[in-house]
Parts: C-alpha cells; sequence; structure tokens
C-alpha cells in the first residue's frame, strides 16, 4: 500500500445490511486490484470499523469482522456509514452519534448507504442538505429529522462533501461514483465491469421504475404491460388497449385505474419516458429517432413530456447521465427498443 492510499473507514453495528458493507468494500477491493495489475499502487485502505470491535451480526446471519473505532489522531479520507435495522439503535446511541459527528469532521468526505443516512442526520450532519435513502423509508427520515431535504428519487446524491444513497446495491453505485471521483471514469468502469454490474448508474436515475411499479401493483394487466414493452411505437390508444385485454374501453379505464392507480394514458406516458430515458442514457441515436422509437410521435411532444416530468429536455437529460453511446444500445437490456 501506498503512503497516498485513501483510508476508507466504514462503520457498521449489530443488524447491519450486509450488502450495505460488503457491495462498497468489494468495491474498492477491485480497484486496488485492478490498480496492482497495472503496475500501480493500491488507491484505497478499506476497512470495517465499529464500536463493538470484533464479530458484528448482520441481517442476513453472516458474522463481520470490524475493526475498533480509529482513534482521533488515525486520519481517515472518506467514512462510509453502513444502513440496516440496527441503525434505528446506533442513531439513538449518545456515543455513536457523538463520534460519527466528531469523525466527520476530520474527514475529506462522508457517504451513507441506505438507511445509514438516519445516522448522518441525527448527528446534525444532513442539516440543511439534501439527502436521500431507500424509498420505503423516504418519509420517515423526513419526519423523523424535518431539517433535512429529503429527495425520494435519486439512487445517489452528492451535496458537497456528503453523499447519500438508495437502497442496498445503491451502495455499489455510490462506490463507484467515488471511485470516478477520486481516480476518473476509466477506472470506475473497469470497476463496474469486473463486479459484473447490469450498468453504471448516474446518481439522478430514478431508485424504481415505472415497469416494476405497474407490475407489482397491476398484476391483472402484467400481459398487457408485457405488449407495451414491445410495441412502444406501435397505437396505444385506449380503445388498441381495450381491445387487447378484451374489454370494452369504459370497464377497461376503470379496472386499469383501480388496479394501478393511474390512468393509462399517464402510464403509458411513464413507460415511454423510461424507455426514452434509457435510450438516451445508453445509446447515440438522435434524438428524433428515439422520440419516434418510443411513441411520442415527435421530437417536441417528447421534449414536453421531458419538461412536464423532469424538469429538463431530452438533449440535457443525455449530457448529464449519458453513458457515452456508440450508435448501438449498450448492455442495458433494451433488446427490443434497439432493434433496426
Amino acid at each position: 500500500m501506498s503512503n497516498a492510499a485513501r483510508r476508507i473507514d466504514i462503520l457498521a453495528f449489530a443488524d447491519v445490511q450486509l450488502l450495505d458493507v460488503a457491495g462498497p468494500l468489494q468495491a474498492f477491493a477491485s480497484a486496488n486490484e485492478l490498480s496492482l495489475a497495472r503496475g500501480k499502487a493500491a488507491p484505497y485502505i478499506a476497512r470495517v470499523v465499529a464500536a463493538a470491535a470484533g464479530e458484528i451480526q448482520s441481517t442476513a446471519g453472516l458474522g463481520l469482522f470490524a475493526q475498533p473505532l480509529p482513534a482521533a489522531q488515525q486520519t481517515t479520507d472518506t467514512l462510509i456509514v453502513a444502513g440496516g435495522r440496527g441503525v434505528h439503535a446506533a442513531s439513538k446511541d449518545p456515543a455513536q452519534v457523538a463520534w460519527v459527528k466528531e469523525r466527520a469532521a476530520q474527514c475529506r468526505r462522508v457517504a451513507s448507504v441506505c438507511t445509514g443516512a438516519f445516522l448522518l442526520a441525527a448527528a446534525g450532519l444532513l442539516d440543511e442538505r439534501r439527502a436521500v435513502t431507500h424509498w420505503a423509508h423516504c418519509e420517515h427520515l423526513g419526519q423523523r429529522y424535518p431539517a433535512v431535504r429529503v429527495d425520494p428519487v435519486p439512487i445517489f446524491i452528492r451535496d458537497g462533501a456528503l453523499w447519500t444513497s438508495a437502497g442496498v446495491t445503491a451502495g455499489i453505485d455510490l462506490a463507484l461514483a467515488l471511485i470516478e471521483d477520486d481516480l476518473g471514469s476509466t477506472l470506475a468502469l473497469d470497476v463496474a465491469r469486473e463486479l459484473v454490474v447490469f450498468l453504471k448508474r448516474p446518481g439522478g436515475q430514478a431508485q424504481f421504475s415505472a415497469t416494476l411499479s405497474l407490475q407489482k401493483t397491476g398484476e391483472r394487466f402484467g400481459d398487457l404491460h408485457a405488449w407495451i414493452a414491445e410495441n412502444m411505437a406501435a397505437d396505444l390508444s385506449i380503445a388498441t388497449l381495450a381491445e387487447h385485454t378484451g374489454m370494452s374501453e369504459r370497464s377497461f379505464v376503470r379496472h386499469y385505474r383501480a388496479q394501478t392507480g393511474i390512468t393509462p394514458a399517464r402510464a403509458i406516458d411513464q413507460l415511454r419516458l423510461e424507455a426514452a430515458r434509457r435510450l438516451l442514457g445508453d445509446t447515440s441515436f438522435p434524438v428524433k429517432r428515439v422520440a419516434a422509437r418510443c411513441g411520442f410521435g415527435s421530437e417536441e411532444t417528447m421534449r414536453r413530456s421531458f419538461l412536464r416530468s423532469m424538469g429538463v429536455t431530452p438533449q440535457a437529460y443525455r449530457e448529464r447521465f449519458s453513458a457515452g453511446g456508440d450508435g448501438g444500445a449498450h448492455e442495458s437490456g433494451l433488446t427490443t427498443l434497439t432493434q433496426n
């Protein structure tokens, strides 16, 4: 290890979420392995620390070996607070909260994974800051700590030297972003490839997809949603959808809204927006071509939909979140949408 290696401390506790610790830890370990293989010094010294050093039990039932909390004179570059059921007990422990607050003041940056944000908030570190946690806990975080500006949508948020991330696997996205911030996008992408990550996701990407939400709330219309995904550019009028389900138009609209909580028109708009976002981020297709493939009819119609839903134009979205397309789809599951 080089003297210049950045020390990463991942704070754990009893009933910690295993992947909140293991995911980021492996990302930093992979960055070390890739760097060493290229004849460079390992950039990180990553370790798990806890107030109760030794073996701590994760919620998955697997024990983790944690080192003692570092002494005041021992420098740490980055402090990452993991989440899990035990975070609520930890956030009510005055000694634990005091340590996090004091340690954070000595670190270059501080981050949380999933519900680890509750411990940062208990230490006052998220006051008047934008922050995110697992979508299922965002409302609770906002209610318990009203000074925190909770944004439930992104998978991770950077507010100055403070980083917060959404649930579980978003901890890997966070670690990749930290690696990119330290060492550049090339190594971060190589780590993502090494971990066989589906896609290196930008922080502004939504925590959950419209497709998953509709699948969960509208199982009765699962076949319809699958058909829509394969026919995004087709006529998706109420008449067509009703015919596909074998219902009258009035009956279809009533049952669909009862099942999903939204109108068919709103669902189609959400699905088309999601498909367009993926194409804009993962390919270099012209915006006009994306609009046509996703069934918007025209580039202007898609532009208005983006502005209404996300406050940015399709081109601005691409500039911010593009993964660097090469004219074709990347490995992102766009098998239907990117067919010629």
